[in-house]
């Protein structure tokens, strides 16, 4: 076991696969992989922001990351099983604003199983553009009419937040929470880590052309729409190969996340 995984032994009490579902224990080890790609790509907050993952068989009840830990030192022992209709913060183990915005997302779509939020610099410098996400690469195409745009209300601790983030997702694949970060919801770990990359990949295109002074050349509404259902028809059948591809990925940097 790495030095990260010895630390997160000794902060998070770990659970034993013989005792989980086989089900929920790949969930457990999807949702680590998340926590351990976002600090690879440097997504991570040290040991804020969260990523979530709904139990499989349980579907008031889901996963995320102990309140202390670094996004390097989760595992799939160590995620906190939590249920979303409790009122919960830092005593029980978990963020408290973690768990207002996952616990309530999770709550209202019952076809997202994973949710991921970050404060990147340049996601949360699109959220602050008034004109939000612009039709200006391929990356952002995914998104076409499927992203949302939610106000600021402060730190994300009230429950009362919840259903007006949820207004504002409706049923789209990503919310943009203004001077805040990105939101990605899908029903795989690897579909909403996936759109996460591919949202941050956009904001950092869009905003050094912005940059430059140049008028943007924006991708016509029609091509849009066809593109829009090409990438989730991808997603549906030949993406889902790349997951295993960033699994191998961590696999060859550090396989504790699996434990």
């Amino acid at each position: 076991m790495n030095t990260h995984a010895k630390a997160a032994g000794r902060i998070a009490a770990a659970v034993s696969q013989d005792r989980i579902a086989p089900a929920e224990w790949q969930a457990r080890i999807d949702l680590a992989a998340v926590y351990r790609l976002l600090a690879y790509y440097r997504w991570d907050d040290v040991i804020y922001n969260h990523s979530s993952m709904r139990v499989s068989g349980e579907p008031r009840m889901f996963l995320m990351k102990k309140h202390e830990l670094l996004y390097t030192e989760v595992t799939a022992s160590n995620l906190v099983k939590v249920n979303m209709d409790e009122d919960l913060d830092e005593k029980s183990g978990v963020n408290r604003p973690g768990f207002t915005l996952h616990g309530g997302v999770l709550s209202a779509r019952p076809d997202v199983n994973c949710a991921v939020h970050v404060h990147t610099e340049n996601g949360t410098a699109l959220s602050g553009l008034k004109h939000g996400l612009r039709m200006v690469s391929q990356q952002a195409l995914r998104f076409y009419k499927r992203v949302g745009y939610h106000g600021y209300e402060g730190i994300t601790e009230d429950f009362d937040e919840r259903a007006r983030i949820n207004k504002d997702l409706g049923q789209n694949r990503a919310l943009i929470m203004q001077h805040h970060g990105m939101l990605t919801v899908g029903k795989s770990a690897r579909e909403a880590f996936v759109l996460m990359k591919y949202l941050l990949t956009a904001a950092e295109i869009q905003l050094k052309m912005e940059a430059t002074g140049g008028e943007l050349l924006e991708v016509p509404p029609d091509v849009c729409a066809k593109t829009a259902e090409q990438f989730e028809h991808h997603d549906s059948g030949r993406g889902g190969a790349d997951w295993p591809a960033y699994l191998r990925v961590l696999d060859g940097i550090d396989k504790s996340y699996r434990e």
